[in-house]
């Protein structure tokens, strides 16, 4: 599971599923090193949410390994309420009373897509990407927020939690190991690091 790279985003909106967020030349070069550290793997399969960021992060690896990318709506990115408006505590639609209704329920959570929903559809996607490249390897592209819903699920953890706490950077790799139909255990990288590292700013990156 590999989260897209940085998407130039000048006016720090959280973008969600809207059209034409595209990645940053930082972004495309987060890339690059994501596809670059499974130069060595077995990857057979390629798959990316819709949304253009996702599509232009699975192109190095398209190239890199010679395979199609195919395409499969379950990656999306969460529906959110808040979705086209700058979005942070005390200097955007946060600071609106208008908007805290959509704060009461922070387990559903009541701004979005049920995180249940979440991970039903993110695990239905998974297991299609290891029928598909069964004996081998797969890549899937896909969102912040639904990776970390889907590892959150499959580690039996409560669905619900701090998104300040999420372990799921951007062009990072968060790897479902099977067994057959089984999962035995996943594993995280971040390949990327070092162009975060150079770039602070990207490690808050609005829309996931």
């Amino acid at each position: 599971m590999l989260r897209h790279g940085e998407v130039h985003n000048p006016d720090k909106i959280l973008y969600g599923r809207l059209p034409g967020f595209k990645l940053s030349e930082l972004g495309r070069q987060m890339a690059k090193a994501a596809a670059e550290a499974l130069v060595d793997n077995d990857v057979t399969h390629i798959v990316s949410s819709p949304l253009e960021r996702a599509q232009e992060t699975a192109e190095p690896f398209a190239a890199r390994f010679k395979v199609t990318p195919e395409l499969d709506e379950r990656l999306l990115e969460s529906v959110n309420k808040f979705e086209g408006k700058e979005f942070g505590v005390g200097d955007g639609a946060l600071k609106h009373p208008r908007n805290w209704w959509m704060l009461r329920d922070p387990f559903t959570p009541s701004w979005g897509e049920p995180y249940k929903k979440i991970a039903a559809r993110m695990f239905g996607a998974v297991e299609s990407a290891r029928d598909a490249a069964r004996g081998h390897e797969a890549v899937c592209v896909s969102h912040q927020l639904p990776i970390w819903t889907l590892r959150r699920f499959v580690e039996r953890k409560r669905l619900w939690h701090d998104p300040r706490l999420r372990q799921c950077a951007l062009a990072s790799l968060t790897s479902i190991h099977f067994d057959g139909d089984t999962v035995v255990k996943i594993t995280y990288e971040e390949p990327a690091a070092h162009l975060i590292a150079l770039h602070p700013d990207a490690r808050t990156a609005k829309g996931a």
